[in-house]
């Protein structure tokens, strides 16, 4: 059923009835027939209905009041999981670097090993950019000493596990002195034993 015309094989003419001679190298390409033609169109069409039907839906729900309708399929307002909420929740609102460093006070037995972290307690993590120093206390003079001089490594570590710049820097403090109690006789205004000159 094709006529005369597509049976004589490919034409030599190029554009605007120019003569050309397909060289070698250059692959001839058949001209889209009638069938090939009637797919373009119809996928053309298609396209259209389906922007056409999705303007019509949206406008409808805009008219009902409402945007998405709870229905069978997935969408942003189903329920989560706990752990994926609090995941999607730490990531809204930036709370990546404070959830990470505290995960690492809970596992600081780990991290440090036994000895320092029966000694040693990570108190804790400022969180501003400039800053980033994770504070630590230690009961004693000797381990508060001994966590200076691993602190460098113990910083590469912390950045290691938790992402290069979290921890800049380690605030080591030693043992706190007794609770200074103010005894019945206080003279107004004295900031306690250590005020002796006003």
């Amino acid at each position: 059923m094709s006529s005369g015309a597509d049976s004589a094989g490919p034409s030599s003419e190029g554009p605007a009835g120019t003569s050309r001679e397909p060289s070698s190298g250059e692959a001839k390409t058949p001209e889209p027939s009638g069938v090939d033609l009637a797919r373009v169109a119809l996928r053309a069409a298609k396209e259209q209905a389906r922007a056409r039907g999705a303007a019509a839906q949206q406008k409808k729900q805009a008219r009902r009041g409402g945007g998405l309708r709870s229905g069978a399929r997935a969408d942003g307002r189903d329920p989560l999981p706990l752990g994926a909420a609090i995941n999607r929740l730490i990531t809204e609102r930036g709370w990546e670097a404070p959830a990470a460093v505290g995960g690492v006070m809970g596992r600081w037995p780990q991290i440090v090993g036994d000895d320092l972290a029966n000694h040693c307690v990570p108190l804790r993590y400022d969180e501003d950019p400039a800053e980033r120093v994770l504070t630590v206390q230690c009961d004693s003079t000797a381990w508060a000493t001994q966590l200076r001089l691993l602190a460098p490594q113990l910083v590469a570590r912390l950045n290691a596990d938790l992402g290069h710049g979290t921890v800049r820097m380690i605030k080591v403090l030693g043992p706190g002195g007794p609770q200074r109690k103010f005894g019945p006789l206080r003279a107004p205004g004295s900031k306690g034993p250590g005020d002796t000159y006003g």
